[in-house]
């Protein structure tokens, strides 16, 4: 028999429903609470950081202005070591300008646990100073050269020096932007090598260099050279705290690196120029290109060409 649909809607679904109730299922209701997958610490600088890179900033242009104008002082052709020296706190003042104002600085996230199956679980979000590695690259080889000239190393160990350096400071940078902790340890093993390296070529080579020199500037670069070893050892320990471990939060690395870099630029520059101009047989007069620029004789002359015809 064929029933209306109609029909069918008004009386027969009804009952239908009230003999078809809806029954709960097994199935657990989904979660309100996202779990908080992976966790994230985030490090950064507050206004303390923030006036010291302000404070050294301005130390750091104080010391150059002296530098330059100690360089005055002397004729052009003792000029080198105060050029060099005013160079290194230049350098180290337009990079704490950048920093102090924002700039130089970049948030990196390094990797502190992943599973297994590859899901991070912790990581960290940290400011990176990546300007004073910039700093340092060009700073740190200006003063290795003060140095070797103080003591005249040879052109050989001065090449393998500032190489070694270079190589130091940029595997401290590749380390300090490593996404995850052994890739970052990885580097800084490899920049430690390369300071063992300059340890070798300043502690041994020079050491042999200055066997030539007078007691005085014996005395001196044993002293200054152990300065300047014993401040850039700290340097990696500092890393390590900082960057490497993030024992010490962003505050305390750019306190502790204000402190190092206060003492192994304006302090050694001041230390060296003052030593230095008070030792005539450490000053090396520099004629030539470096006083005069070229002589008559052969500079480029234009329209002194003589016709055969």
């Amino acid at each position: 028999m064929m029933i209306p649909e109609d029909l069918f809607n008004q009386v027969v679904a009804p009952g239908m429903a009230s003999h078809h109730k809806p029954t709960h299922t097994g199935h657990l209701p989904l979660p309100t609470v996202i779990p908080d997958i992976p966790k994230v610490h985030h490090q950064y600088s507050t206004d303390v950081g923030h006036k010291t890179l302000w404070v050294v900033c301005v130390i750091m242009g104080v010391a150059s202005l002296a530098f330059y104008g100690m360089a005055m002082r002397v004729p052009v052709q003792k000029r080198l070591f105060h050029i060099v020296t005013a160079f290194i706190t230049t350098t180290a003042f337009l990079s704490y300008y950048a920093m102090a104002t924002g700039a130089g600085i970049n948030i990196h996230t390094t990797i502190i646990h992943e599973t297994k199956l590859h899901v991070i679980t912790e990581l960290v979000r940290r400011q990176v100073f990546w300007a004073r590695y910039i700093d340092w690259a060009l700073t740190t080889p200006l003063l290795l050269l003060d140095l070797s000239l103080l003591v005249g190393i040879n052109g050989a160990s001065i090449l393998v020096l500032v190489f070694s350096d270079l190589v130091m400071i940029l595997s401290g940078l590749f380390a300090a932007l490593a996404h995850n902790q052994a890739q970052g340890w990885g580097w800084f093993a490899f920049a430690c090598l390369a300071y063992l390296t300059i340890v070798y070529q300043l502690g041994y080579k020079g050491r042999q260099a200055v066997t030539t020199k007078d007691n005085k500037t014996r005395a001196f670069f044993g002293a200054i050279s152990l300065f300047t070893l014993t401040l850039w050892t700290l340097y990696p320990i500092v890393w390590g705290l900082a960057d490497g471990g993030r024992v010490v939060n962003v505050d305390g690395e750019i306190i502790a690196y204000a402190v190092l870099d206060l003492l192994a630029k304006p302090v050694f520059g001041l230390w060296l120029l003052l030593t230095h101009d008070s030792m005539a047989r450490t000053s090396p007069s520099i004629g030539g290109f470096w006083a005069h620029g070229l002589s008559s004789e052969g500079t480029l002359r234009v329209g002194d060409g003589h016709d055969d015809a």
